[in-house]
């Protein structure tokens, strides 16, 4: 394994998050090799980790695909959330969501150990591909699909969307391609438009499709798809 430092391997053998990690270290509940830790200390191959006196075992990278339902709101913190990411998701490792999706919106997550993959992937000046299907509560004329395609300046944020592909699929249905994620984009691309989102689904995040996937269920990414995201994003598999 390539040396790493210790509050990432932490986090990708899911004991918490790496801000988290540095809290842990500077408490003294973590050892490298019988000593107490550092924050600066780098850990590799044949190096002992423990928490709390248990060893650590770092997991090998995981990236999953999981199909998020309606009501499921995209958090791991957050006391008045009636049902979260944590609440429905039962996985061995820790693992956390590249993009979010609002309660109200269904479709294809990201999630991961990897927080060098996760940054990458919601990095906006990456400009990677994500997917919607929309549904609104009226027709869709030309001249808003045109419009919602050159960009929309939305008032409320003070900026106008990059330049984005649609694809009618019916009177009140459309794919969108978006290269960005602004908060709700979609949702306040048509309300500009004077249209109102009655569904919104994700269906593709670069190179990843939500496919078959049921609602609530999750699958571990191929090896071929796991080493074409890394190469979209930039970035080496750890």
């Amino acid at each position: 394994m390539e040396k790493v430092r210790i509050n990432k391997f932490l986090a990708h053998a899911g004991v918490c998050s790496r801000r988290d990690a540095d809290k842990l270290i500077a408490e003294g509940r973590i050892a490298l090799n019988g000593r107490v830790a550092q924050c600066g200390d780098q850990v590799g191959d044949g190096d002992v980790v423990t928490f709390d006196g248990e060893n650590v075992k770092n997991d090998a990278t995981k990236v999953l695909a999981y199909y998020k339902p309606v009501g499921v709101i995209c958090t791991e913190r957050d006391e008045h959330a009636e049902v979260t990411l944590k609440d429905v998701i039962d996985y061995p490792v820790r693992v956390t969501y590249a993009g979010r999706l609002d309660k109200d919106s269904e479709g294809l997550l990201i999630l991961s150990n990897d927080g060098d993959l996760i940054q990458a992937m919601m990095k906006g000046s990456n400009h990677h591909e994500k997917e919607y299907v929309v549904t609104v509560d009226k027709e869709i004329s030309d001249e808003v699909i045109a419009h919602m395609e050159r960009g929309v300046y939305l008032r409320d944020l003070n900026r106008k969307t990059r330049p984005c592909k649609i694809k009618r699929q019916g009177s009140k249905t459309f794919v969108i391609i978006l290269t960005e994620g602004l908060n709700r984009q979609i949702r306040r691309m048509c309300a500009e438009s004077g249209l109102n989102v009655k569904k919104l689904k994700r269906i593709r995040v670069m190179n990843i499709t939500l496919g078959d996937l049921k609602e609530g269920e999750l699958r571990e990414l191929t090896k071929e798809e796991m080493d074409k995201l890394y190469r979209l994003s930039g970035i080496k598999r750890v």
